[in-house]
This record gives structure tokens, C-alpha cells and sequence, in this order.
């Protein structure tokens, strides 16, 4: 019999068109050989253009369904997307106090690719206040930094972030106007990195669920958090190199590009 894979809980929407979400959450960590475990934060009405709607899960059932899987499986890290309401922040924010060594990997998931915002001010602030001081990795794209830090120059948000309680911070460059990608990873001790990857043309639905996913499952398989942020990158390029239309608007990511045959 195999040995157990690594348990990653992610705590995420759902969508229904399959390209971002839980979704996106469980084939990257397949393709990292992980165990999936997943709470729905948020139900939604989307397609591979926008999000139309969202439809929040009751705070409770939230807490009840992770604490019942947290009761029986060891957890390796906890991967938190989209949220759709403060007050699963904060039910998330219990759950996190009460597994303080467990690694978190938060992407504060403020619009949708096709630009409908899908947090109000108050859920900014609860993530904010409530998951920033317990986030091991947080992996915003640029737009979603500046709105957090409240501040408009990147490495400045960095900074910002670092201090509001985060030990790592990736800000992705891809809505940025640079030739090509620049990600900026954002330490203690003022230490900075940065990764540039090829711009690739077209956009992609979920290409920031997978980068926090594989992410999460890289640092449930052991790696240290600057070679799981590194490692991680290479992947999801990959997967937006290998990105398939689906549907009639976005690319979605081949997280499965490993396993095709030419």
C-alpha cells in the first residue's frame, strides 16, 4: 500500500464554468500528489468570462466542516481563495488560531478576472485584521496588494504587508504593464526577490488559485517556503503555457500538463 500523501485543506469558492476556485484548488494539488481536503466558501454564478454572483455559506457550517476535518486528518497546510463575506473571515480566523502551526497560504481573491469586485470594504478589512497576522505566504497580484496596504508604489505594499503580520509576501506582476512578469517576493529583514517570467498572451481563469495551491502543496510535501514560492511559479507558468479554451472567454490553466501526451 502507498505510503499517505500530504492533507492540504483548502478553504475556496466554487465554480461552476471548472477554471478557478476548489477546482483549481484540487487539480493542483493532484498534480503535487497531495491529498485535497475542501471547505466551499462560496457558491457562484460564473462562466469563463466574469462572475455574475456570489452566493456565501453560512460562517457555521464553514467552521463545522473544517474543524471535522482537522479532528481526523493531519493537515499539512491550510490554503485559503475566495471568501465572499466577512464573517467567514472571521470563522476562518478561529480556525486558525486553533492550528497555529499549521502553514497558511492566503490569495486575498478581491475581483474576478473579468473585473467584478468580489469583496465589499468591510471583508477587506476583516482580512485585514482577522488572516493577515496568521498568513505564513500571501500571494496577492498587484491590483489586490495595493488594495490591501492602501498604499499605490509595490514595494512599499510589500513592506506594508510584511509588517500587518505575514512572513512571506509574492505580489504577481502580470496586470502590470512590464514586457515581462516581474513577481516580487517580500521577506523579513528587508530581503527582496524577484522572479520574471515570459509574458504570456491572453488571460487565464484561476492562474492565482493555482500559484497559492501549488504553493500550499509544495510546503505540505516539506519544501521550504522560498523553494516552494520558486518551485511554484514554474509550475503555473507551465500550466498557463499549456492553457486550453474551454469555454468562450478565458484560457483556463492545464494544471494536468504533466500528465498529456503528445
Amino acid at each position: 500500500m502507498r505510503a499517505n500523501r500530504p492533507v492540504v485543506l483548502s478553504f475556496s469558492g466554487h465554480d461552476p464554468s471548472g477554471g478557478a476556485g476548489i477546482q483549481a484548488d484540487i487539480e493542483t494539488l493532484i498534480s503535487h500528489q497531495c491529498h485535497s481536503c475542501s471547505v466551499i466558501t462560496t457558491l457562484t454564478e460564473q462562466d469563463s468570462h466574469n462572475v455574475k454572483k456570489l452566493i456565501p455559506q453560512k460562517a457555521q457550517d464553514i467552521k463545522d466542516q473544517a474543524n471535522r476535518v482537522l479532528a481526523d486528518f493531519p493537515v499539512k497546510a491550510i490554503k485559503i481563495g475566495l471568501l465572499g463575506h466577512h464573517e467567514i473571515a472571521i470563522a476562518i480566523e478561529s480556525i486558525l488560531l486553533e492550528n497555529p502551526h499549521t502553514p497558511v497560504i492566503l490569495d486575498p481573491v478581491l475581483a474576478a478576472g473579468g473585473g467584478t469586485s468580489l469583496a465589499t470594504e468591510q471583508l477587506i478589512s476583516s482580512i485585514i485584521e482577522k488572516l493577515l497576522p496568521y498568513t505564513t505566504i500571501l500571494t496577492p497580484n498587484s491590483e489586490e496588494a495595493r488594495q490591501l496596504a492602501q498604499h499605490n508604489d509595490l514595494t512599499e505594499c510589500g513592506k506594508i504587508l510584511l509588517r500587518k503580520g505575514c512572513n512571506f509576501v509574492l505580489i504577481t506582476g502580470a496586470h502590470e504593464q512590464s514586457t515581462t512578469v516581474d513577481n516580487q517576493l517580500f521577506q523579513a529583514n528587508d530581503k527582496t526577490e524577484t522572479f520574471k517570467w515570459d509574458r504570456l498572451e491572453g488571460s487565464y481563469h484561476g492562474s492565482g488559485c493555482t500559484l497559492a495551491s501549488s504553493i500550499a502543496g509544495l510546503i505540505a510535501q516539506g519544501l521550504d517556503p522560498f523553494t516552494a514560492i520558486s518551485e511554484a511559479q514554474d509550475y503555473t507558468w507551465n500550466t498557463l503555457e499549456a492553457a486550453y479554451h474551454a469555454g468562450q472567454g478565458q484560457y483556463n490553466p492545464d494544471r494536468l500538463f504533466w500528465m498529456e501526451h503528445n
